[in-house]
This record gives C-alpha cells, sequence and structure tokens, in this order.
C-alpha cells in the first residue's frame, strides 16, 4: 500500500474498534486487560488499512469512469492478497446465503390491518369500511388456501365499521 495519510485532528485519541480488538488480544493469548497503548496502535494500523483501502477502492472506481464505488473494485484491490480475497468472498457468499434465507420468513405477521407484500394478492381489505376490494384474476374471491382465518381476526373490525 501507499503512505499512511496523517489521521484528522478530529479522530485522533478516539478509538474506533477499541472493544473487538480487546477481545482479538485476549482470544489470542493476551491479558484479559491489554495495555491501552497496544490497543491505541492496533486501531490506528487497522482504521489506517481500511482507510486506504476504500482510497484504492475509490481510485479504481475512478479509474474505470464511475463515481460510485462498487464490490468488484474492493476486490480488485486486494487481488493480490490471497488470504484477504478468501475471506472476502467467503463473507460475501455468507451474505448471499442470510438474504435468501431471510426470503424464506414471513416478515409481514405482526403487520395488523396493513396490505400483505406477497405477489399473489386477491382481496384486500380497507380498515374503515370492512368492504372487500378485489384485485385478483378470474374473479376469485379469496386467496388459494385461505381458510376463513383472516375473517375471524378481522371480524371485530367489519362488526363495528359503519
Amino acid at each position: 500500500m501507499t503512505e499512511p495519510r496523517a489521521r484528522a485532528a478530529r479522530h485522533k485519541g478516539q478509538l474506533n474498534f477499541e472493544k473487538e480488538l480487546r477481545g482479538l488480544l485476549f482470544a489470542h493469548g493476551d491479558d484479559e486487560d491489554p495495555l491501552p497503548e497496544t490497543v491505541r496502535v492496533l486501531d490506528e494500523i487497522t482504521t489506517d488499512f481500511i482507510i486506504e483501502t476504500c482510497h484504492a477502492a475509490s481510485r479504481h472506481a475512478t479509474l474505470n469512469g464511475r463515481q460510485k464505488v462498487k464490490l468488484e473494485d474492493f476486490k480488485f484491490v486486494v487481488r493480490r492478497d490471497d488470504r484477504l480475497l478468501g475471506r472476502m468472498m467467503e463473507l460475501i457468499g455468507m451474505e448471499k446465503e442470510l438474504k435468501e434465507a431471510r426470503k424464506g420468513f414471513n416478515t409481514d405477521e405482526g403487520k395488523v390491518g396493513l396490505e400483505r407484500s406477497s405477489g399473489t394478492k386477491k382481496r384486500r381489505r380497507t380498515m374503515k369500511t370492512g368492504e372487500k376490494e378485489e384485485d385478483g384474476e378470474g374473479g376469485e374471491d379469496a386467496e388459494e388456501g385461505d381458510d376463513g382465518m383472516e375473517d375471524q381476526m378481522f371480524g371485530h373490525l367489519t362488526s363495528t365499521a359503519g
């Protein structure tokens, strides 16, 4: 990498990764309460590495005629460090797996009275009037697999509405 940049005065003395570095040092055999100087030096090294990597990725994006930094720019910057590139690819893979796993969960279970976000919506209820509005195809009145649970859940809303 290039020469480390001088830290701005506003960041001087401020530790960005103190808690994480203390845990990392303890995990690698240091005392539970490491010396503050050790933590400070490691924090500066870590912060400088992140700043320099971001500057190099930004420089690569600019040379490619883009204003926004993309993931490929970071891959290009760390392409010569096999361990770092491998860890980066592993984290990217884990992020994709987590996104796929999140899709499997119904995230709108607690949203009573709001429209559900499923793409196969056949009808919806309005909270004020309790009327059914048909949005579906083929004149169907309810979603497939609807067993009347929605009517039981929202029955009190329709009976009180005018």
